[in-house]
């Protein structure tokens, strides 16, 4: 093997080091799991281009961030801003529900804890890096411009110095405070929809025991039991569709009606956007399997269920959390 070769070698492993926690940044940045995905690989192709250039005067560290940075605004300047649907729409009361889709880019997708949280030891730590990838977390994100947005992941998530986002982003320490400060007045002025929800890391007994209610109840398909353990507030809602639904009572109503081909489903756990999830796999009648239908996030706050948020792409979701399509049997065989 020439020198060549073994230098290519290291430098890959260099860089591979960082793509979980690159992946997050980028995540953050573009709310968006396939974009952040794609600009980390074109972080890493232009780190490879350039490294020669890479004189040491920083970090591998913080020039890789420098250069997801750059990858990042470029594509948000279009000015495209991802959302749920209550940040776009009021809720439709059940009786005038009706499923109307928009184009994916509109949305706020959801993420595999695995491809954005790196492994922490201190649980302080690892409870602000699930924080900042939640639902509503990322929602009031996208409401900040693209700098300040940079901004505030770099110094409030990632714990960098002023002086070192200054470096970053080629400005002044002033202009980072400045740049600070409004983007957590927006955020403290447009918390949003969920901003409430709390999920210990690891999951408490309180809050197992609610999951395993819930699994219990959504695959008998029991609205009752559904129903006590919704907040009364709770809402529902359905990418790539408008809709959302707010209350029990509209809730239940949606899954007995419309939704009522989700009876007999089962729910397979994974880890999503910092919060417990379930894939959903509904009753397949030509095979008498089961078939994928969506991925569910879940919002919690004070042991009920106070957000029910389901991704309804399945073609997209399930191959980017690791699941298969279809099941032959029980779900319980899916690990």
């Amino acid at each position: 093997m020439s020198d060549g070769t073994a230098t290519a070698d290291d430098l890959d492993v260099r860089l591979e080091k960082h793509r979980v926690e690159l992946t997050g940044y980028c995540y953050r940045m573009l709310g968006s799991s396939f974009e952040a995905e794609d600009a980390v690989q074109d972080t890493m192709v232009r780190a490879w281009r350039s490294y020669e250039k890479f004189e040491g005067r920083s970090s591998l560290r913080s020039w890789l961030y420098r250069i997801a940075t750059n990858v990042c605004l470029d594509m948000l300047s279009a000015g495209n801003k991802r959302a749920r649907p209550m940040d776009l729409t009021d809720s439709t009361p059940l009786a005038r529900a009706a499923l109307a889709p928009r184009p994916e880019d509109t949305w706020l997708e959801p993420m595999p804890d695995a491809r954005v949280l790196p492994a922490v030891s201190d649980p302080a730590e690892a409870a602000v890096a699930k924080e900042s990838v939640r639902l509503a977390f990322m929602a009031a994100l996208q409401q900040l411009p693209p700098k300040q947005r940079a901004v505030l992941i770099l110094r409030e998530v990632l714990a960098w110095r002023a002086s070192e986002v200054a470096e970053l982003l080629d400005t002044s320490v002033a202009s980072v405070n400045s740049a600070l400060q409004r983007a957590r007045a927006t955020l403290a002025e447009k918390g949003g929809e969920g901003a409430e929800a709390s999920v210990s890391a690891p999951l408490d007994e309180e809050q197992r025991r609610l999951l395993e209610r819930y699994v219990a109840a959504f695959e008998g398909y029991d609205m009752t039991a559904l129903t006590a353990l919704l907040h009364e507030d709770a809402v529902m809602t359905m990418p790539p569709f408008d809709l959302w639904l707010r209350g029990t009572s509209d809730i239940t109503g949606f899954m007995t009606t419309l939704g009522s081909a989700c009876a007999g489903s089962r729910l397979v756990p994974v880890a999503a956007n910092g919060l417990p999830g379930f894939a959903q796999y509904k009753p397949d009648p030509d095979t008498g399997g089961f078939t994928a239908w969506a991925i569910q996030v879940l919002e919690t706050s004070d042991g009920r269920l106070t957000g029910l948020h389901c991704f309804l792409d399945t073609e997209r979701w399930f191959p980017l959390f690791g699941l298969p399509l279809h099941l032959d049997g029980e779900a319980d065989d899916v690990e």
